[in-house]
């Protein structure tokens, strides 16, 4: 299925190549965290978990488009994202089981703690733009489904009117849990409700990593320069479940999704990069047995942890555990 692209991006220059393996090293690393969240979930070992497979390439060609020092504010979907900032994979996988140490300080790693409840997270973006004193530029990640929700016209009303140094990213993958695009808005494009706010607009293909990283490249260097905000509606499709207690073969044609899988972003941008003879198959299953290997012991040390400190599940939580939890955290019968 052909993505159409009414406000394209200008083709940019290519990037050297280590850029793109680098690129491509992060989405591998992405879709083993995905893939072994799915495991864990299955495996009772975690709780309910929202796969993002499929939009990897959306998530780490931005991150690899912006500097360090810019902020980035996830929603559920990219629940993974910090991974690329230096975050342990199983602090990220800890939080799918209440464990207190998936907590962290978001000035560590520029990333703030994903937001669950939809556009929420847009006006925090909007407000660390406009308070910040430096050069730096907020992401701010949403989805189809919140852009029908009032924080998202607040936040971009608000990003407009300032002129904050905001990048919008937009992930349409068609799906607001089971509600299609077409019964949430009118509007042929979501990236035309840029227009409303006074903002700069551009849709791209969100299966597309190079691509989408040339877009944010180019939308975070005007909001350095001083030209405002831009809405970047990155176009896929959720080619998996809304999360693990979905079945969406209850709302949508199985075969749709399918027909969609041949387009995901990890194989075609590796298509790419073989094909332009920077990368062999070998080099190709080399890392992605090096990112599986990763989630395995991240997986491991997970589990272990949990098991060798089972009072983390009920710090502070309970400010005198009943007498039938003391005994359990203490290893005896009651």
């Amino acid at each position: 299925m052909a993505l159409t692209a009414p406000h394209p991006v200008d083709v940019a220059t290519p990037q050297a190549s280590s850029e793109d393996r680098a690129l491509l090293r992060a989405m591998l690393l992405l879709r083993a965290y995905d893939e072994r969240a799915v495991v864990l979930q299955r495996q009772g070992r975690i709780g309910a978990y929202p796969s993002f497979w499929g939009e990897e390439g959306i998530q780490a060609a931005t991150v690899l488009a912006l500097r360090e020092h810019d902020w980035l504010f996830p929603t559920y979907r990219q629940n993974a994202i910090a991974l690329l900032r230096g975050m342990a994979p199983e602090r990220a996988l800890g939080y799918f089981n209440g464990d207190p140490s998936s907590l962290f300080d978001p000035a560590e790693y520029g990333c703030a703690p994903q937001c669950v409840p939809l556009a929420t997270q847009v006006p925090h973006a909007v407000g660390w733009a406009w308070g910040q004193a430096g050069d730096g530029v907020a992401a701010v990640f949403f989805g189809d489904g919140a852009t029908s929700e009032g924080d998202f016209h607040e936040g971009v009303n608000l990003a407009g009117v300032l002129q904050a140094p905001v990048v919008l990213v937009c992930t349409n993958n068609r799906w607001a849990i089971s509600t299609p695009v077409s019964r949430q808005t009118r509007a042929s494009a979501l990236v035309d409700k840029a227009v409303g706010y006074g903002i700069h607009g551009v849709q791209v293909d969100g299966f597309d990593a190079l691509a989408v990283r040339d877009a944010v490249a180019r939308a975070a260097a005007r909001a350095r320069a001083g030209d405002g905000p831009t809405l970047v509606e990155a176009l896929c499709y959720r080619i998996g479940p809304h999360a693990t207690a979905d079945d969406p073969a209850r709302y949508r044609d199985p075969s749709e999704s399918e027909a969609w899988r041949a387009s995901e972003p990890v194989a075609r941008l590796a298509r790419t990069l073989i094909g332009r003879g920077e990368l062999t198959r070998a080099e190709l299953e080399g890392e992605l047995e090096e990112a599986h290997l990763t989630l395995a012991q991240a997986a491991e040390r997970l589990s272990a942890a949990m098991l060798s400190d089972r009072a983390r599940l009920v710090e502070h939580v309970l400010a005198e555990p009943p007498r039938l939890l003391r005994a359990q955290l203490e290893g005896r019968t009651a």
